[in-house]
């Protein structure tokens, strides 16, 4: 080994060492191990920042944004409540995510098929009231499984029937993975089902202090359009969409007040008094079409665009206490909406209209990012977190989906490449303001990225510095005697090693002309072992950094580096042994 070699290793080894020992952020450990990389000499220092123009960087958080602004259009719980309405359990629906992401993984970009999905994740943990890490790594396993089945599932499997099409003059064509790798899916699939529990529960790792102010109490009041698809429906129906989570306190029919009993049937123009959390609130509005307190508010005649919610608390100096909403008249004259109130764990039954605000009240507040500053400013309220509050925003439900449908068209067609079509599609979320701009970079998780364009120099070093050919070498030496399955194995777990330290493809490209002069030497066909290098690039489950789809779970998760191990070795360790016999007999040496 040379001393460049002896150094790319030794760094790579101390960085993953660090990383599993988890005492300091990933980001931070990433940057030092670039810094020590460039100071002995492994990196280049005009390569030092290459990473960040790196299309994974571009890739993950692009589908960072678009992944948000799915989840914010409120469509994925509405599908969740027509098509799946009685899926309680962890399991049932841990099976519908993974089978649905390993599906349109094998006909898509895998990282596409896990965004679509990761908001439906969100739903149903906290449906179940379980962590979203139990759910995001196994999909995202189940996203690299799925891209196995199909010649345009992942990368590895285009590279490598470019390189059968050279080595034998025909390429592997579109079905020709389709046998092992729906062998491998199905088995993955079973064991991620029945072992998810190796998974921790995490939370968010970089949350804000923000995240954890919960107000569970807010009053708020709806009214029952026209032609309202809840018109004679029990009120029951109408509960049903918050989940369990909102009750009602009264209806209002008239000049009558009603108790809320659950046959009572609705009527159009009822006002139902209504208590929750205001995302469950917003759940229920959106859901079932209703119209908030308040009026529409406009500027010029026409609806205004820039309307956003916030949270502000009646502070002691506030005039408003005291005073009521209706006295205030903050519609005509701040154009300014009051939508609910939380009055510390008190039950208030009362209409937002009539309720005399008192020091430490809690508003939510609709209106213009400028029309709410002067609002707080003018009545000394104070702002309660810099938090996204949807209750009472409008959504465009099918705008981030058809989005989303043309960026997956254009890559599937070659018209532009995933890098590029994704980054069209964040922007694109942005300009038809599928996500508010004040909060795009908050659905970007600059720590990942960070560590994503620190880590892609650092890993190159063993390319650059010759290891992967001294790798190379050394896997020739020890097949020479092997026999056909121990050889086959060889090159699987090989390709396995490496990719965390490559990307997928690359894996490929070193691997794949190793593995074909291998399986010549050996007197084999070259297909069982390019196969084999397909699947080893493909099935990185030991890393955050070897796949984006394992990097795009590993915030939103609040995963440990050493947490991808615990589910991810054992997975691997089935994956090659059901690939060898399956690869043995769908594709023979001989």
């Amino acid at each position: 080994m040379t001393t460049q070699q002896i150094f790319a290793f030794s760094v790579i080894a101390v960085m993953m060492a660090v990383f599993i020992w988890d005492r300091f952020r990933y980001d931070i450990v990433a940057c030092c191990a670039l810094v020590i990389a460039v100071a002995i000499g492994i990196v280049p220092p005009n390569k030092a920042f290459s990473g960040f123009a790196d299309d994974i960087v571009i890739i993950v958080g692009s589908a960072l944004i678009v992944s948000a602004g799915v989840a914010r259009s409120g469509i994925v719980d509405t599908a969740i409540k027509k098509f799946f309405p009685n899926l309680n359990t962890l399991h049932t629906q841990l099976a519908l995510l993974m089978v649905v992401v390993a599906v349109l993984s094998a006909f898509i970009k895998n990282i596409g098929a896990l965004a679509i999905m990761m908001p439906v994740a969100f739903q149903f943990a906290k449906k179940s009231g379980v962590s979203p890490s139990r759910y995001l790594m196994p999909m995202a396993f189940a996203a690299l499984l799925g891209g196995l089945m199909t010649q345009i599932g992942t990368s590895p499997n285009i590279v490598v029937s470019r390189l059968r099409e050279e080595l034998t003059g025909s390429s592997f064509t579109m079905f020709d993975f389709t046998p092992v790798g729906a062998i491998l899916t199905v088995v993955g699939i079973a064991f991620l089902l029945f072992f998810h529990w190796l998974v921790p529960s995490r939370t968010r790792q970089n949350s804000s202090i923000e995240d954890a102010i919960e107000i569970k109490n807010y009053a708020s009041e709806v009214t029952i359009p026209e032609g309202s698809i809840l018109r004679e429906e029990p009120l029951s129906a109408l509960l049903k969409i918050g989940d369990g989570e909102v009750i009602a306190t009264a209806v209002l029919r008239g000049a009558t007040r009603m108790a809320p009993f659950p046959d009572l049937r609705l009527r159009e123009n009822d006002i139902v008094l209504l208590e929750g959390p205001s995302a469950a609130i917003d759940r229920l509005v959106s859901g079932g079409k209703l119209q908030l307190s308040g009026k529409p508010l406009r500027e010029n005649g026409q609806p205004q665009a820039d309307i956003v919610s916030l949270e502000a608390i009646v502070s002691q100096e506030s005039s408003l206490a005291g005073l009521s909403a209706k006295e205030l008249a903050l519609s005509y004259t701040r154009g300014v909406n009051l939508l609910a109130i939380s009055r510390g764990g008190e039950r208030l039954k009362e209409r937002l209209g009539s309720l005399t605000l008192a020091t430490g009240d809690v508003l939510v507040l609709q209106g213009s990012r400028t029309s709410l500053t002067a609002l707080l400013q003018d009545f000394a309220l104070l702002p309660l977190a810099q938090r996204e509050v949807l209750l009472g925003t409008r959504r465009r439900a099918f705008v981030p989906l058809v989005i989303l449908a043309l960026a997956m068209a254009t890559t599937a067609v070659g018209i532009a490449s995933v890098p590029v079509a994704f980054f069209a599609a964040a922007l694109g979320m942005v300009v038809f303001r599928a996500i508010p701009l004040a909060d795009v970079y908050k659905a970007v998780d600059g720590p990942i990225l960070v560590m994503l364009a620190a880590l892609i120099p650092v890993s190159d070093s063993l390319r650059t510095s010759g290891g992967s050919e001294l790798i190379a070498g050394w896997l020739g030496g020890a097949a020479a005697g092997l026999p056909p399955c121990g050889a086959l194995a060889l090159i699987l777990v090989t390709a396995m090693a490496v990719t965390p330290f490559l990307n997928n493809a690359a894996t490929v490209l070193v691997m794949g002309p190793i593995a074909a002069s291998f399986a010549t030497n050996l007197g084999f066909r070259p297909e069982p072992f390019l196969m084999a290098v397909a699947i080893g690039a493909g099935c990185d489950f030991l890393t955050p950094v070897g796949h984006q789809c394992n990097t795009l779970v590993f915030g939103p998760g609040g995963y440990k580096f050493s947490d991808y191990p615990r589910l991810g070795l054992p997975l691997s360790l089935l994956i090659i042994f059901v690939s060898v016999p399956a690869l043995l007999y769908v594709w023979p040496v001989r």
